[in-house]
């Protein structure tokens, strides 16, 4: 198992596997490297990991995308699959107390190895404090921040290691907060009201004291994933970081504020918050593809910025997936299973812990394309009546679970990332009257569709096989054949007024299945969703289709990812499905008055914008 030092190091064995594309040519922080980096992120596989060398107005290199493969995450976190990290998670979960002195001795190696894991002080000058600016010193224009997006409200520090510590317990936070920066020694500090950050804020705030704050940019690559994952409040961040690491981080004090970063990070900014102090915020473009909307934010004031000597700045890009932080909540999904690559991570390592909880999930998923809150699909080991709705409602409870609007819940000899899997028992056993749950909860920061923000409606779906004692499915299939294309086309055109488009789904041979249509039509204030659902779920000449999703005119109905994210992140449960005697109309389209969606809706991220 590789652990690494430093960035440089990572940034080292990157080179030596042919991972690293050198990109020499003198580029822009403003916007420049945000489409160098989007470009290869979509390339197969993630495209390499990029290193800037030559970046106007900064004298630091800049690298991006190195998280953002499969093989990078591992390399990454030391390991060849990311179920080998989540393996060693379940030993210790599962690790029983020796019962006599034999079972006492065979314990000793885990115990040594636990002993690894608690952070450590550096001992001497920290290289992260080669170089010091304090005070009037500070200018925050030397770093090479990224304007990641045309409409983003200005430069963006985006994989930042934002250190706190409660004021009640005393216990030290390590989260990932964007930070917009307004000025030489001020940014934004974007901490949602759900995370540990915003949580020690509020007890600063109480006290009305000053808050410290600390924020190091580029370290180890566990410790900057250690960041990323959500661990129990009041769990050092750095014990995760020692546990992947298989040693300990050794963590440096800081020269302004009484608080610990750690002492192998490329650039660390030392300062404060204070309470009641907010400004303005965002837009900022974000991972669920959209732009997230401008608010108020606390502020932080830069009382130090320090770096090692010849530091490299690390940044990533965000937007509609597959991009980098999806791979890093890949790898918490197998750890646990209580932003792509990071998010993967995320996904596969926290499986462990979850299944501590639940027991009877034999595995799960996060589809890209619900951007990792908006839907999950989990296999479950069905044990009794209602047992698929008593997950849904666990889960729903749990941790930053609580966040997610979609469950679906598959039988356990089905693999919930096998999407061919999941949508056939979606065609051929979802039934519209009884495998439907819709409840009411919080919702991410960052979900757009819901009437309200950070609440609102949430759906369950249960495609298990019935368990003695539940009532059957008393699906109703079409009561006649699908037409031809010719003929669907000709309905869709001339009665259908505002429709330009469809595209039959999950097309099955079985006459029983669920036929769906996608339908792409033009909306206008007097032609909301509700307009279409009713003309749709009217026409005789549809009654072979029993669900029709809608899209806005301008979706290509043909592409696959596409139609998932703007199914999954468009709708609203409570208000977007309209259902009638046994068929239904999801509304998958842009909200607006005439959909009762008064909220301002977020544009989609994309470079192609005019001057």
């Amino acid at each position: 198992m590789t652990s690494y030092k430093h960035l440089r190091e990572f940034l080292d064995r990157l080179e030596s596997a042919g991972e690293l594309k050198h990109i020499d040519e003198p580029v822009s922080p403003h916007l420049d490297i945000s489409k160098y980096t989007d470009a290869e992120s979509k390339r197969p596989g993630g495209g390499k990991g990029l290193l800037f060398t030559n970046v106007r107005k900064s004298a630091f290199p800049v690298a991006t995308n190195i998280f953002g493969s499969d093989r990078r995450i591992c390399m990454a976190l030391g390991v060849d699959h990311l179920d080998d990290l989540a393996r060693r998670v379940r030993e210790y979960i599962e690790f029983n107390p020796p019962a006599g002195f034999r079972d006492a001795i065979g314990a000793l190696p885990m115990a040594l190895d636990l002993a690894r894991f608690p952070p450590r002080s550096f001992k001497g000058k920290p290289p992260c404090q080669q170089v010091v600016w304090k005070g009037g010193e500070v200018d925050l224009s030397i770093l090479p921040v990224l304007h990641c997006w045309p409409k983003d409200a200005g430069p963006f520090i985006t994989l930042p290691l934002v250190i706190t510590r409660s004021l009640v317990t005393g216990r030290r936070n390590v989260g990932m907060y964007r930070l917009q920066v307004f000025d030489r020694n001020t940014t934004g500090m974007h901490w949602h009201i759900h995370k540990d950050g915003s949580h020690y804020y509020n007890e600063y705030a109480k006290a009305g004291k000053r808050m410290p704050v600390a924020v190091a940019i580029g370290a180890d690559p566990a410790t900057v994933y250690s960041a990323t994952a959500p661990m129990p409040r009041g769990i050092d961040e750095m014990m995760l970081a020692g546990f992947i690491r298989k040693k300990p981080v050794r963590m440096a004090k800081c020269l302004t504020v009484d608080l610990e970063v750690p002492a192998e990070a490329e650039f660390v900014l030392e300062g404060y918050v204070d309470p009641g102090e907010l400004r303005r915020e965002g837009p900022f473009g974000d991972h669920t593809g959209y732009y997230s909307l401008a608010d108020d934010y606390p502020v932080f004031h830069v009382t130090a910025l320090t770096h090692r000597k010849n530091p490299v700045y690390s940044a990533t890009l965000v937007g509609r997936p597959p991009m980098e932080d999806c791979y890093l909540a890949k790898a918490t999904e197998r750890l646990f299973l209580p932003m792509c690559y990071l998010a993967k991570a995320t996904e596969r390592l926290f499986l462990p812990m979850l299944q501590t909880v639940f027991p009877e999930i034999k595995d799960y998923w996060f589809p890209w394309e619900g951007v990792f809150h908006n839907i999950v699909v989990v296999a479950l080991e069905k044990e009794y009546p209602g047992h698929a709705q008593k997950i849904m409602s666990g889960l729903w409870g749990q941790g930053q679970m609580s966040f997610c609007k979609a469950i679906a819940v598959v039988d356990a000899e089905i693999a919930p990332s096998d999407p061919a899997a999941v949508l056939r028992q979606l065609a051929l056993r979802f039934d519209l009257s009884s495998d439907i749950t819709v409840t009411k909860g919080v919702l991410d920061v960052l979900d757009h569709s819901s009437p309200v923000a950070n609440f609102g409606n949430k759906i369950g779906i249960d495609l298990t096989a019935r368990f003695p004692g539940e009532p059957p499915r008393d699906r109703q299939p079409p009561s006649m054949a699908p037409p031809s294309d010719p003929y669907l086309a000709g309905v869709i055109k001339n009665k259908i007024p505002g429709a330009v488009g469809y595209r039959r789904l999950m097309a099955e041979a079985d006459p029983a299945a669920n036929r769906v249509l996608a339908v792409a039509v033009e909306k206008r204030s007097d032609r909301g969703g509700r307009y279409f659902a009713d003309v749709l779920l009217y026409l005789g000449e549809l009654s072979a289709f029993n669900i029709f999703i809608l899209y806005d005119a301008e979706i290509d109905l043909h592409d696959d990812s596409l139609i998932l994210w703007k199914l999954f992140n468009n709708t609203d449960p409570g208000r977007d499905l309209m259902m009638r005697n046994g068929r239904l109309v999801v509304d998958a389209c842009k909200k607006g008055p005439a959909d009762g969606h008064e909220r301002e809706w977020p544009d989609e991220l994309t470079f192609d914008v005019s001057d």
